[in-house]
């Protein structure tokens, strides 16, 4: 039977913006009260993956939030008509108005784990929403991520859907950004990597001081048992508190890995050696493990951070060799790029660099690799999914066609106060259900 690894990518909101709302994530911050084009972002990610199709990939889109939140303003004590509550909020509160406008969900890699049937006790792929709690205006998408997901993988023979762990810190939980699976094919059991910033209910280990852990030990061990994941195929690793500290906010910042390839920093993980050998163990250590470290000296974390080189997609060609996916900031930063011309040279799977332009995306924290959710399926679960969020040329016709209808060119802050854009954002995200066969996932879509 044959696997396959699909990609999921977020499709980018209609108020896509700079709010500067992640501490920790520099790039955010550093863009802050920028204005924004949700029009280019949508048609960036689109072209990233039409790109990926092209190249014979099986690519997905899934679908952007509701927002701005009007559902939760009203939860918070806003009152009126919609027109009303914005005002009211945008004047009252504006730190938490501009949470509920975020578009962060096109950021997928934070949407949720994701463990294939070849690893669960029941043979289903199965899906847990990520909680997000330690930011508030990402910890306002799980429940419509899990509707999202669940219009898209309907069939419950071949898919199990979970709901998201508790909304608390202590199981902050940051889905498949932390999340990394190991495995000589696709549909071999592999070894799923858990990284974690902090134990939740053990002050006594190390944790960074500047910037917050998000993830914790104990949402790992949580999802893990969830999906019915062997003990002997799982591994706990540790981010380096001091790589949290200089911005990396996510294990995808730092390192990123593919099939029996982990390609990661000198100093992404607490006790390196110790744990990448339980990983060898684990995978198997008559099997072919590619284990590329990226020395500081080599590329320093600020230079790693600046140009996303980790959070790039590795993908896996039909020939076989594998591709790193890369923003266009890898190859403008002469250090990083010849690294990579290097890399493609040496005896590893990877032989192929491609740069695409994502910069919306970029300037607001998230490369490649945050655009997407990865899911492993066999033939008969790769026809179970909802055929219309699988990317044609069809399709991507129609999404541009989309795009132009509904959205802004051009965004700043004070615009997300205007009660007509969210006229338009119900109007264009009613209009994509229909597209993509989704059905009722929204708020406004059930009341």
């Amino acid at each position: 039977m044959k696997f396959i690894e699909a990609n999921f990518d977020g499709l980018v909101g209609p108020t896509h913006n700079y709010a500067g709302l992640s501490i920790g994530n520099i790039a955010s911050l550093s863009n802050a009260k920028n204005k924004s084009s949700p029009r280019q972002a949508a048609k960036q990610g689109l072209s990233k993956m039409k790109a990926l199709h092209d190249l014979g990939m099986v690519q997905g889109v899934l679908a952007p939030q509701e927002r701005p939140d009007v559902h939760t303003l009203r939860r918070l004590g806003f009152t009126g008509s919609d027109a009303a509550v914005i005002a009211k909020a945008a004047k009252q509160a504006p730190a938490v108005f501009k949470a509920v406008c975020s578009a962060s969900s096109m950021w997928t890699a934070n949407a949720a784990t994701i463990s294939p049937s070849a690893d669960t006790a029941d043979g289903k792929v199965h899906f847990t929403p990520a909680n997000l709690t330690n930011k508030f205006h990402r910890s306002l998408e799980p429940n419509t991520t899990g509707n999202i997901l669940q219009a898209m993988f309907r069939d419950p023979n071949h898919f199990a859907h979970h709901t998201h762990l508790p909304d608390n810190d202590h199981f902050g939980d940051e889905g498949a950004a932390n999340h990394t699976r190991l495995c000589s094919q696709y549909g071999k059991t592999g070894v799923e990597l858990f990284v974690y910033g902090r134990h939740a209910f053990d002050s006594s280990k190390p944790a960074p001081t500047r910037y917050p852990a998000r993830h914790t030990l104990e949402a790992c061990e949580a999802v893990a048992r969830l999906h019915g994941l062997k003990d002997s195929h799982v591994v706990y690793m540790q981010q380096n508190p001091d790589v949290i500290d200089q911005g990396v906010f996510h294990n995808d910042v730092i390192a990123v890995g593919n099939q029996n390839v982990l390609f990661y920093h000198q100093q992404a993980f607490v006790d390196s050696q110790t744990k990448l050998a339980e990983v060898q163990r684990k995978f198997g250590n008559d099997q072919a493990l590619h284990l590329i470290e990226v020395k500081t000296n080599e590329i320093s974390v600020e230079q790693a951070i600046k140009t996303y080189l980790f959070n790039t997609q590795v993908i896996t060609l039909s020939n076989g060799e594998m591709a790193i996916i890369a923003p266009t900031e890898c190859r403008d930063n002469a250090t990083v790029h010849s690294y990579l011309e290097q890399l493609v040279q040496r005896d590893t799977p990877i032989k192929h660099v491609q740069y695409y332009d994502v910069k919306q995306s970029m300037q607001n924290g998230g490369g490649p690799a945050c655009l997407r959710l990865r899911v492993v399926l066999s033939e008969q679960e790769q026809a179970a999914v909802n055929q219309r969020v699988i990317m044609s040329d069809g399709l991507f016709s129609e999404l541009n066609q989309w795009v132009d209808k509904h959205y802004r060119d051009e965004l700043a802050e004070a615009d997300l106060a205007d009660p007509q854009l969210l006229v338009e954002s119900r109007t264009a995200l009613d209009e994509l259900t229909q597209l993509l066969d989704l059905g009722s996932v929204y708020q406004f879509q059930r009341v």
